[in-house]
């Protein structure tokens, strides 16, 4: 569930007791947002961000079980939602070589399955979803790129042990995985890392915290301030933040998820927004295929990529790489 958007200086960072889990299972303090800005208790919002929200693998397959193929639709709501597609699909085609070997997390249906297809890849199709999965089935055999997929497994971005180390050219994992995984975020980076030959690419999105609110705002304005502050300030969206939530994940600032990539090591490391200047915007105002549409795509793709707009589209697409040298 998306939050409010308030007023407040920029956030100070501090030393805090809460706790996440790094890749190798040791613990570290993670950095606490100040929250002397926001309305209501310190109180209050001291013990939410003290408490890091557990990872639920069961709750999220159960999630995408329900959702169904409305996940393969989900990207033709708006016109933010039609420009995200596009821009995700263009950093597929841009981050992933050509006829290299894919593991793609949280596949889905497959929308992205299908531009990997195009490449030439061979894809090791992955989700938590049984339901995903089959639809991911249908959808190749309906679609004709069932034949670039090598193997389709109902896995966990946190635990890749089934393959080995230097498995793959490029881990593709968009849609919002490292979202869901909330205390386990450093052990599913390091998982993505293994897998990765040297050079390898891992692009990524992420749900973003103030583009949600821009898209959502109709709905999030209807939350009230206490809900908003407590995501505001923590980043997590799940039943102590808002009560009655039925999507549990945690929305990202762009320098929050450079600095997760970057604790593992990841280099070339270039975050953008999924959208700027369309986010929720009906997407009767510019029909794709006209030259409206092109010229706000060319608008779209200088804008997601400013420094000032990275946080504004409902997604942050990442792309980073493991060195090349074995460290």
């Amino acid at each position: 569930m998306p939050i409010v958007l308030i007023h407040c200086k920029p956030p100070r960072v501090r030393r805090s007791r809460r706790r996440m889990i790094n890749g190798d299972g040791s613990v570290r303090c993670a950095p606490e947002v100040d929250c002397s800005c926001l309305h209501g208790p310190r109180t209050r919002l001291a013990a939410l961000v003290d408490q890091v929200p557990t990872y639920d693998p069961a709750g999220v397959a159960a999630y995408y079980d329900r959702l169904g193929d409305a996940a393969w639709n989900r990207f033709d709501q708006t016109l933010g939602d039609r420009i995200s597609l596009a821009l995700h699909t263009e950093a597929v085609e841009r981050a992933v070589p050509h006829a290299s070997r894919v593991l793609e997390i949280g596949a889905g249906p497959g929308r992205f399955t299908e531009v990997l297809h195009g490449l030439g890849c061979r894809i090791t199709v992955g989700d938590l979803s049984a339901t995903q999965l089959d639809l991911n089935r249908q959808h190749a055999d309906a679609r004709g790129f069932a034949a670039s997929i090598e193997a389709r497994h109902q896995l966990d971005i946190c635990d890749l042990s089934r393959f080995g180390e230097a498995s793959f050219d490029a881990v593709v994992a968009l849609g919002g995985p490292l979202s869901y995984v909330f205390d386990q975020r450093d052990r599913a980076v390091a998982e993505c890392r293994r897998v990765l030959r040297p050079g390898g690419v891992l692009l990524a999105s992420v749900m973003s915290l103030w583009g949600a609110a821009h898209r959502h705002l109709s709905d999030v304005l209807a939350l009230g301030s206490a809900a908003s502050d407590d995501v505001v300030h923590s980043g997590d969206v799940n039943t102590m933040t808002v009560p009655g939530s039925t999507h549990p994940c945690h929305r990202f600032r762009a320098n929050e998820l450079r600095d997760l990539l970057e604790r593992h090591n990841l280099t070339d490391i270039e975050v953008s927004a999924s959208s700027a200047l369309s986010t929720g915007i009906p997407a009767s105002l510019v029909a794709p295929g006209t030259q409206q549409w092109t010229t706000l795509l060319a608008l779209e793709r200088a804008a997601c990529a400013e420094p000032g707009y990275r946080d504004a589209g409902t997604h942050l697409i990442a792309v980073a790489r493991r060195p090349s040298a074995s460290t």
